[in-house]
């Protein structure tokens, strides 16, 4: 399942059904954005997929998988795409913002890996699919994207999500870049159900509310369905995240007042908190948010802040009501 338990420190704490979050933020060596974990029940480890950070223009064009048995210390496992080799024909670049599901299929397990890439034939971002037997691959991608124009006619195709509804057991593909849009998948997950898209972006909000710019999440708890995102842009230190519920995986979404649970804090040298997903620990109403921020030695306009960013997790709280508690960065 997409939606994992997290034991970040001791594996009694994990026993125990409690989270010890004994570790230091951020949690991966070097810039890596856009942060996706899943756990694997195939191998019982691990794993974070995100955006390869640190080069100009975002223009990272692999996708690296790291991964732990307990996840206090990750290994780097490698390159599991390469959108400059054979691996992907339809993209050459911009190997952006992914989003990974695991399904028991038969006696085994495959992954379904949903990421972001530049297509040169249609000169715009796109989004792809590849799928592998394994966490770490070898992956191999459809051939072309499956998501290929705005249902907006505006904006870029990235920052996908994928989720699978246990109330109906479909599976749905989230995205937008200044709109938010879903989709159904079909049941080889690798194509949208025709006539499924859907537009459901949040209306109104502002940069310090919760005006809608990118990275949708949803994840379901207690009957509703939780939908997250990002607010302002990924190099500001105000680039927060936003979050509001709805009684269906399609929306619509009602803003939750207040909305902002996530945000920088300049007084401990931590911005632009942002692009999360989120984890709940199975049996437990443990939750934990894994996001990415601005390194506080590039937060100046001049030293490219939004390309210099670092995963990191926190707990993740909630109110008798329902409601999200605001989160504190570490």
């Amino acid at each position: 399942m997409k939606r994992l338990l997290l034991a970040l420190g001791l594996g009694a704490a994990l026993s125990a059904g409690a989270i010890e979050l004994s570790h230091q933020n951020p949690v991966l060596p070097d810039f890596h954005a856009d942060p996706e974990i899943m756990y694997s029940n195939k191998t019982g480890k691990y794993y974070i997929y995100s955006t390869t950070d640190g080069m100009p223009g975002w223009g990272g064009y692999y996708f690296q998988v790291f991964s732990s048995p307990d996840m206090a210390e990750w290994t780097l496992e490698g390159t599991m795409l390469d959108l400059k080799s054979d691996q992907v024909p339809w993209a050459t670049g911009n190997a952006w913002a992914p989003a990974i599901i695991e399904r028991k299929e038969g006696d085994g397990y495959k992954y379904y890996f949903y990421y972001s890439g530049h297509s040169p034939e249609a000169d715009k971002k796109q989004i792809g699919v590849a799928v592998a037997d394994d966490p770490v691959g070898p992956f191999v991608d459809l051939g072309h994207p499956i998501v290929k124009d705005s249902p907006t006619g505006r904006g870029q195709q990235i920052d996908v999500d994928v989720f699978e509804d246990p109330v109906s057991g479909k599976y749905y593909l989230y995205w937008g870049n200044g709109y938010m849009a879903v989709a159904e998948l079909e049941d080889s997950l690798t194509a949208i159900k025709d006539g499924t898209v859907q537009v459901i972006t949040p209306k109104g909000g502002t940069l310090e509310t919760y005006a809608f710019r990118e990275a949708p999440y949803v994840f379901y708890r207690n009957g509703l369905y939780y939908f997250m995102w990002s607010v302002d842009d990924t190099g500001s230190p105000n680039y927060h995240v936003a979050y509001g519920t709805s009684d269906s995986p399609t929306g619509p979404i009602r803003v939750a007042e207040p909305c902002t649970i996530l945000q920088q804090d300049p007084s401990r040298e931590i911005y632009g908190t942002a692009h999360n997903s989120v984890i709940n620990i199975p049996g437990t109403d443990e939750w934990v948010i894994v996001y990415h921020r601005i390194n506080k030695d590039y937060i100046d306009p001049g030293k490219g802040p939004g390309i210099h960013r670092q995963v990191c997790v926190d707990r993740m709280e909630f109110n008798a009501d329902g409601s999200i508690k605001p989160v504190r960065p570490l």
